[in-house]
Parts: structure tokens; C-alpha cells; sequence
């Protein structure tokens, strides 16, 4: 039988939703791509709108550690790859013998048996949302630190106990040309998943690259997105470290690790880059490396998505296969108006 606090604490609750969804309904609206799935314009930037309440109750409830790592991104900025050299490089006392390293780093890796996402835990719509493998909002506290965890939102969104606090912040930005090309393909195979609309008609690279520089896509617009957490890395460097895709690809990469592991307070030592562990980590967590192992070709990590859609090429450059050179002409004067003064630039081909 109900006693007195559970029927308060339930009629909290019901008037909390239904604040939170009178909220909602005054929220700017679109349909994204022309389909069924409705998002919502919120503190500037856009989430779906079947996900709001998860994402507003992740805002106003998460209480953040000063001991949490946090990996921060957009959408298809090859966040699952950093993911796992996030996981490496925090776990590795755990697999490496300090004194004599003879056994490989990742003999006994869980990413083996686990997809990345399993093991950094996204928080919007992940643990708020819906995902039975990922643990509730009520089993947070009970969770080791260093929790490893994930965002998508923009910083200024952030809930107030992460910028309140000292945990650090990993922001992983990826070209816009690429970004978009590789969002394209995610969303049209999501779509007809997600609103079960056997008429939608996926749009062209054209048209979504139109709605790509409005902003209109799950936590767009990029350009706002990048810019906030740049300038949080000049201003706090000791809180927000700022990753460019490309350089974590490029001839430093092993100098751009050896950064973040420092900036993580848990830096190589000289016998641990003596043995090859850098290498063996950049090696493991390699793309190629990371969709042929069977955990990443099997199984769904939700309903809707499957573990092998998390990879597909990683390519610097890739856009070239897709753009026209008005798109190109739009997308470059985008990122003179945008980013001009920043000091932020993004490095569109590989290295020669």
C-alpha cells in the first residue's frame, strides 16, 4: 500500500514531467530531413524531440566528480575511436606489467569484449535514455572514478555540476567536411529505423549538406558547437583539452597522445614509451584494427543501431568523394565567417 511520501514524491514527479514537456511545446520545432522525427531547439542548439525529457532530466539532475574524465564531441567525429585510447591509457596499470613488459598491452583488454561505448559511458542519451546495457542514473554514484563517461552537448548546455567542477574534459572535433559526409550516411540509415516511416526518402549529400550548414541536425549547429569549446580550452587548459581528429591521424600522432595522457595526469613513462606501449595503443585502437575484432561486427548497442555502424572509414579527406565545388566554395566562406580570429583551423586533406 502507497504511504503519504510515495504519493508526494509521485505527484513531484508528474508535475515535473509535465513541466518539462510545457517546456517542450514552446520550443522551436523541425522536422529533421523532412521526416518524422520532430527536433527541438534548445538553449541554442537541436535534440530530438522523443528524447527531451531524458535529456533535460540529464542537465538538471547529473551531479559530476572532480575525479571524472569526460569526452565531449559531436556526432560522427570519430568519437568511438577515442573512446578506446581514452579506455587504454586510463586502464593500462591494469594490463602492463611496470616493472618488465613482455605480455602484449591488450592481451587482456576488455575493449576485446566489449564495444568502446560499453565501457565510456554516453550520458544524454545513453544512461538517461533508454539503453538497457548502460547503467541507470541511480547506479551513477556506485560506478569507480575514474568514471570515463560522455556528452554530446555544447558546453554552454553542459549540466552546471561539470563546470562546476575540477574533472577534466576531452573535446573531439573533426573537419566540417568530413563531419558531414559522415553524419549523412549515419542519419538517412537511422531514420526510417527510428520513425518506422517506410516512405521516407533519404535525402541527397546535397540536401542534408544544405541542412548541415543551418545546423539543423542532433546537437548542431557545428560551427557554435566547435567554437564554445575552443575557447574553453584557451581559457581553462587544465579543465578542456581540445583534440583535432586529423592531428590524432597525422605524422604527431604519438606526440598528440603522449598530450593527452599528461593532460590526464596519468603520463607515459620513459620505460613505457621505451617498450613500445604508445604504439601498441595507437595500434590496438586503430580503426582497421577496432571493426575487425567480433565484438564490433555483431550484436546492437541499442534497438536502433548496430555495433558495426559505429565504423566505417575514418578517413581524412573522404569528402572529396562527395562534394561539389559549390559546396565546397559555401562550407570554406562558412568557416572564415564562423571561426575567422579563432586561431581555429582544421586540416581538410592528409598529409602528403
Amino acid at each position: 500500500m502507497m504511504n503519504q511520501n510515495d504519493n508526494q514524491t509521485k505527484e513531484t514527479k508528474l508535475l515535473q514531467e509535465e513541466e518539462v514537456e510545457q517546456l517542450k511545446q514552446c520550443l522551436p520545432k523541425t522536422n529533421f530531413l523532412g521526416s518524422k522525427l520532430e527536433l527541438v531547439n534548445y538553449q541554442g542548439f537541436w535534440c530530438q524531440s522523443n528524447a527531451f525529457k531524458q535529456i533535460f532530466h540529464y542537465q538538471t539532475h547529473f551531479q559530476a566528480r572532480n575525479s571524472d574524465i569526460f569526452l565531449a564531441s559531436l556526432p560522427k567525429t570519430v568519437t568511438t575511436w577515442l573512446k578506446s585510447l581514452l579506455f587504454c591509457i586510463v586502464n593500462r596499470p591494469n594490463n602492463v606489467d611496470n616493472h618488465h613488459h613482455q605480455q602484449p598491452l591488450i592481451k587482456f583488454s576488455p575493449l576485446l569484449n566489449h564495444n568502446p561505448h560499453e565501457l565510456v559511458y554516453h550520458l544524454d542519451l545513453g544512461v538517461y535514455g533508454d539503453n538497457p546495457i548502460l547503467p541507470r542514473p541511480n547506479q551513477l554514484n556506485d560506478l569507480p572514478s575514474p568514471r570515463l563517461l560522455h556528452t554530446h552537448f555544447p558546453y554552454q548546455s553542459l549540466p552546471e555540476s561539470i563546470k562546476d567542477s575540477s574533472c577534466k574534459i576531452l573535446y573531439i572535433a573533426r573537419n566540417p567536411l568530413d563531419t558531414c559526409v559522415s553524419q549523412w550516411f549515419w542519419h538517412t540509415t537511422l531514420i526510417k529505423k527510428r520513425t518506422k516511416d517506410e516512405d521516407f526518402q533519404p535525402p541527397t549529400i546535397e540536401e542534408f549538406f544544405e541542412e548541415f550548414c543551418l545546423g539543423k541536425f542532433p546537437y548542431g549547429p557545428y560551427f557554435e558547437h566547435v567554437i564554445e569549446f575552443w575557447k574553453q580550452s584557451l581559457e581553462q587548459p587544465n579543465k578542456v583539452l581540445f583534440l583535432k581528429y586529423e592531428d590524432l591521424k597525422g605524422d604527431n600522432a604519438m606526440l598528440h597522445l603522449k598530450k593527452l595522457a599528461e593532460f590526464l595526469g596519468l603520463p607515459f613513462s620513459f620505460e613505457e614509451e621505451s617498450n613500445g606501449v604508445i604504439n601498441e595503443i595507437m595500434e590496438f585502437c586503430s580503426i582497421d584494427n577496432l571493426k575487425e575484432l567480433e565484438v564490433n561486427k555483431i550484436g546492437f548497442m541499442n534497438k536502433f543501431v548496430e555495433k558495426k555502424n559505429f565504423f566505417r572509414k575514418g578517413e581524412v579527406g573522404d569528402w572529396t568523394n562527395y562534394f561539389t565545388p559549390p559546396m565546397i566554395d559555401k562550407i570554406n566562406t562558412l568557416m572564415e565567417q564562423k571561426l575567422g580570429g579563432s586561431g581555429l583551423s582544421f586540416q581538410q586533406l592528409p598529409q602528403s
